[in-house]
């Protein structure tokens, strides 16, 4: 399935926010990733009728299966790409911030080879948690 960066951009963070906090709500994500309410509450309507995400009473946000299987593979790579920046030396800041740029870009032949890469050579580092 192919979404564009918005999308999984908004996705990832519900998960980093959920596995954070435990919870998320549209003010969270809105400070996350630095939009307006607004913004936030227009795109949280759009993933509800697409059926990424759930909103409960309470305001409470939740992946969907999909929604989730998405924000998994993109967090995923997130993490993927900045273990291998860093083991190339690039500083951790840098690292993070270049990866959240190339995971939308990348193929997934290249991505796999660097995952395959990584898990034969090891990255010399500890997978950062909640990076975005």
């Amino acid at each position: 399935m192919v979404i564009n960066e918005s999308k999984e951009n908004y996705l990832e963070s519900i998960l980093i926010i959920k596995n954070r906090n435990g919870y998320v709500r549209s003010i969270d994500i809105a400070h996350e990733l630095s939009f307006t309410k607004a913004s936030v509450s227009v795109a949280m309507k759009a993933f509800r009728e697409q059926n990424y995400i759930t909103v409960d009473e309470n305001g409470g946000i939740k992946l969907t299966e999909k929604g989730l299987e998405i924000a998994e593979r993109v967090y995923e790579r997130h993490q993927i790409i900045a273990q291998a920046l860093i083991a190339l030396g690039v500083n951790e800041t840098t690292a993070y911030s270049d990866s959240c740029k190339i995971e939308h870009d990348i193929s997934e032949e290249s991505f796999e080879a660097i995952k395959t890469h990584l898990s034969k050579y090891g990255a010399g580092t500890q997978q950062k948690g909640d990076e975005q």
